[in-house]
Formats: structure tokens, sequence, C-alpha cells
């Protein structure tokens, strides 16, 4: 499979990346790493809609930037952000500890996602040489 067709993979699958290069331990610690993560978040009613215009409005634009690429963020831990945006699971942007907890949550979902890839598609690449 191409490195593109593999990023796809593993960016929807986390740690797919490491089942399609057959290392199956690595592959599922992430898969439960990424996925006890954002289901911590859901169960802690994380926010992981993203921001619409009028929460953005009277912001300054570099806050109005972080508040997207928070929404970015979560949206890259792949499968379960779909699944949970499938299963209709939409959560605003509120206030108090358990939300900020579950956002947290989500965001670490989504990067660990992508240190997941990132670390996956280095192995393939030397793997091919």
């Amino acid at each position: 499979m191409k490195s593109a067709g593999a990023a796809v993979f593993g960016w929807l699958v986390p740690g797919g990346v490491y089942l399609l290069g057959r290392r199956y331990v690595r592959f599922a610690l992430c898969l439960a790493l990424v996925s006890a993560a954002f289901g911590a978040g859901v169960a802690l009613h994380g926010a992981n809609l993203w921001p619409q215009a009028a929460e953005t409005q009277g912001l300054d634009g570099l806050t109005a930037l972080l508040a997207l690429a928070g929404a970015l963020t979560k949206a890259l831990a792949g499968g379960p952000y779909f699944l949970a945006r499938l299963f209709d699971y939409s959560v605003p942007y509120a206030t108090g500890p358990a939300h900020e907890y579950g956002t947290t949550l989500l965001l670490l979902a989504g990067l660990f996602n992508l240190l997941t890839l990132s670390d996956g598609l280095k192995l393939r690449r030397k793997e091919r040489h």
C-alpha cells in the first residue's frame, strides 16, 4: 500500500499503520490508548463540535484560530471521532471541570493518533530502505 493510503488508514484506524506493518502489539496498544482517551473524553462530556461563528465573534484572531485548531486536533482521532459524530454525540462548548477534562482527553486522543501515525510512517520508510 502506498504511503498516502497507509496514512489515511492509520488516521481512520488508530494504530492502523502498525497493523499494515504487522506490528500487532503496537497496533493493539495504540488502538487501546486512543480509544480509551476518546472514550473517557466522551464519558466526561468533552466538547467535540467545531466552533460556530457566533462563538468566535468578538474573539481576537489568535484565540479564534486556537479554537479551530482544537477542533481539528479532536478530528485527528480519526475513527473514534467519526463514530461519535455518526452516533450523534455532540457537546457544544461549555464550562465546568468535568467538561474541561473531557475536552482535554479528546484533544489528547487526536494527538496520540497523530504521533502514532507519524511513528508508523517513519518505520515504514525505514523498512523500505
